[in-house]
């Protein structure tokens, strides 16, 4: 109990106790287990507290001992806490508690304890009755949230290298040949970048996941630094890396805009090398790119380049596909394919590192910048926290860079 509510603090969350017994007996157990640290606020007799005094008193920066409290008094420092914008966890376990749970943004009945009553209004459950068991809940919510995250940014830092080839055809009136084919995007869409996709679905907690403020309550799951990071970074460093690969290959044979490239014109085979240079180059810095999708916060010598071995497979698979359809004559002719020379593939062999491994070992020193200022900007705003009762804990999370909450026990 004691290391879980020094995770809940360190997570930027609150813990607030509403209990029914006397405020000396709930502060002594509260100050065991560590709640209360550094400063507590004791209500006595919570029940005669106004409804502006409730307010006033959930403004300052303190966990609160509500004492000598009822069940409503529980609904009542809920309904406080959401009125001023937080995400509020409520635990509980009697029939009485069940108003509270399910005005609660997630309410938390105890598994074993609890009655039907309390389960069946609750958001979630507790089979253990364990206040740990809600610390760890968190931890593998910001995981999944987190790798969601991650998900998306892979996803999405592809669509630039993949338009910008037709871009380039387009702007040029057909100067330029298309440097990919319609074939070989389908191949990447649906073949290539799927299992690495996936893969980050799996990955495990970033070091320090437990550290971080609550986000934004309101804040979108794609963000604008997202985008910039996929479309911009990313996405931008790979258009120009194959872009480059598909010009090096056709200069390389002496083309210059408006030869032609069509079958049977002297310039056509180079012009299939090019095209299978453009696409090779897209899956190599998929690759790069998944590893730089592996880390928001921390950098990638922190999580481990192994720590993830569905990741390695994914990415085996996508070589190996790549070269199945770059190198066996049957997909060749289908796909539009060519062996590329050995030139070509050592500079294609310098894309993962020069598109995402690099920066990916380098992100987290401008995160811990970041995560600085953050931290500057919470201590500088007047932090709000949540709510338990009467022995249950209350969990709430926060707006804007101010801390979340637990509270209570049995």
């Amino acid at each position: 109990m004691i290391d879980a509510v020094r995770r809940c603090h360190e997570a930027g969350l609150r813990v607030h106790v509403v209990t029914g017994d006397n405020g000396v007996t709930a502060a002594a157990v509260a100050h065991e287990i560590g709640i209360g640290e550094p400063r507590t606020r004791i209500v006595s007799e919570a029940e005669d507290i106004s409804d502006h005094e409730l307010d006033d008193l959930l403004d300052e920066d303190v966990e609160i001992i509500f004492a000598r409290s009822s069940p409503e008094t529980k609904l009542r420092v809920a309904d406080a806490l959401r009125a001023k914008g937080l995400v509020v966890a409520m635990t509980g376990d009697g029939v009485n508690d069940a108003p509270a749970l399910h005005r609660a943004d997630i309410g938390i009945a105890m598994g074993r304890s609890g009655t039907d009553v309390a389960r069946e209004a609750a958001t979630m459950v507790l089979t253990d009755d364990d206040f740990a068991t809600i610390v760890v809940a968190i931890e593998s919510g910001r995981r999944v949230y987190d790798n969601v995250r991650k998900f998306i940014l892979y996803i999405f830092a592809h669509t630039v290298p993949e338009v910008v080839p037709f871009l380039v055809f387009a702007l040029s009136a057909g100067a330029v040949p298309l440097p990919l084919t319609v074939l070989q995007i389908l191949a990447i869409d649906l073949g290539t970048e799927t299992l690495p996709a996936l893969a980050l679905g799996r990955e495990p907690a970033e070091p320090g996941i437990m550290s971080r403020p609550p986000r934004r309550r309101h804040e979108n799951v794609i963000t604008s630094a997202m985008l910039k990071r996929a479309w911009g970074y990313l996405g931008l460093t790979s258009a120009v890396l194959v872009m480059a690969a598909f010009f090096f290959v056709l200069w390389r044979a002496g083309w210059s805009p408006g030869d032609s490239t069509v079958p049977y014109s002297e310039l056509h085979h180079a012009y299939v090398e090019a095209t299978t240079a453009t696409f090779t180059g897209i899956v190599m810095c998929q690759v790069g790119t998944a590893f730089a999708a592996r880390t928001e916060h921390a950098s990638l010598r922190q999580v481990g380049m192994l720590s993830n071995p569905l990741l390695l497979w994914g990415i085996a698979f996508e070589l190996a596909f790549t070269a199945l359809l770059v190198y066996v004559p049957a997909f060749q002719h289908i796909f539009g394919t060519t062996a590329l020379q050995p030139g070509v593939l050592g500079l294609i062999a310098t894309f993962p590192s020069s598109c995402g491994v690099s920066t990916s070992y380098t992100v987290g020193s401008s995160d811990v910048a970041s995560r600085r200022r953050h931290r500057d900007l919470a201590c500088a705003e007047t932090r709000r926290y949540a709510v338990g009762s009467d022995g249950s804990p209350v969990l709430r999370g926060s707006p804007p860079l101010r801390r979340g909450s637990f509270g209570g026990w049995n």
